[in-house]
């Protein structure tokens, strides 16, 4: 490639070790610095709910109009796995991006007062933690735990990302963070084009074939790169005692996320993956000169827009 704005970016698939906090973060620690080393990688995003845990399967012991004692202490566990943003944590996290020299991005449940966030946090090598953002709309049952994010926290960060192997420069790209089902609002996706994000990372457990096209929708939408890193999770991986799909069917080696990690150029090009079965690590050399080459023909908040007809109004504080 002629061109020198060029980010090597990885998406991870993997999962939360039990609930386990110490765990996860060394998990986290390996991971990052297995994509620093071996694929030169200046980005690295982790799935949605990495930190936390995301506990598909359970009911918290909810009906209309009832909630049991157990499912109080399933909030309780669940609760504690979660961290506040900033704490010790997310300083540990600043000491991974700082000694493997990689931005992360990675989803958290973040814990703020009562009530616990589906967040995304953004930690830079260089000036640590920087932005988060919390899911806007928690999807379905997940509104039984999550609160409702806000205007507040739409960064997108003008960031910049440094040098990994030799011959390569300092490069700055905009980046902005998705969680999930927060893809299908449409609202949303415009606002994060009209900020001009060119790395929009999309941390997710939806491992449905389906999601593949919206990914390669949005990369194309957008004129874009997509980074979408799914968990990869078996049933061992979540405490003894948490709920499976099928009491009678019950073994360790049980998928209970499937993954479906994969990079997108803005022209719907598939890069890396996706990713199915197994935990991994997808790498792509991302040349950011992409994003306005695919804009000669397609700029949906620009020379595609119909101000005249069509306006978009964000309420962001």
């Amino acid at each position: 490639m002629s061109s020198s704005r060029i980010v090597r970016a990885s998406v991870v698939q993997t999962c939360t070790p039990a609930y386990s906090l110490p765990d996860t973060l060394d998990k986290m620690e390996r991971l990052s610095r297995l994509a620093s080393e071996r694929d030169a990688s200046q980005l690295v995003v982790f799935p949605e709910a990495f930190i936390g845990g995301y506990p598909k399967h359970s009911m918290f012991g909810v009906v209309v109009g009832d909630r049991s004692a157990a499912g109080r202490e399933e909030f309780l566990r669940y609760y504690n796995a979660a961290i506040e943003v900033p704490s010790p944590a997310v300083h540990r996290i600043e000491q991974i991006s700082k000694e493997t020299g990689v931005f992360i991005v990675s989803g958290v449940i973040e814990r703020d007062g009562g009530t616990l966030y589906c967040t995304a946090i953004f930690v830079d090598p260089t000036k640590g933690f920087v932005g988060k953002h919390r899911k806007l709309v928690p999807t379905a049952a997940e509104r039984l735990i999550w609160g409702q994010g806000d205007g507040s926290t739409l960064p997108v960060l003008e960031s910049t990302f440094l040098p990994a192997a030799q011959g390569s420069q300092e490069v700055t790209a905009k980046v902005s963070a998705s969680i999930c089902w927060e893809n299908y609002m449409p609202l949303l996706r415009t606002y994060y084009y009209s900020q001009g994000t060119q790395i929009y990372c999309a941390p997710t457990v939806d491992a449905r074939p389906v999601w593949q096209n919206s990914m390669v929708h949005i990369a194309i939408e957008g004129r874009c790169f997509v980074l979408s890193a799914c968990q990869f999770a078996q049933e061992k991986d979540y405490p003894a005692d948490h709920p499976v799909a099928d009491l009678n069917a019950r073994n360790a080696d049980n998928v209970v996320i499937a993954g479906g990690s994969v990079i997108v150029s803005p022209l719907g090009n598939i890069l890396a993956g996706p990713l199915l079965g197994e935990e991994g690590i997808l790498t792509a050399s991302l040349d950011l000169d992409e994003c306005i080459r695919g804009k000669f023909d397609l700029d949906t908040t620009g020379h595609y827009a119909r101000p005249d007809v069509f306006e978009l109004k964000a309420k962001v504080d």
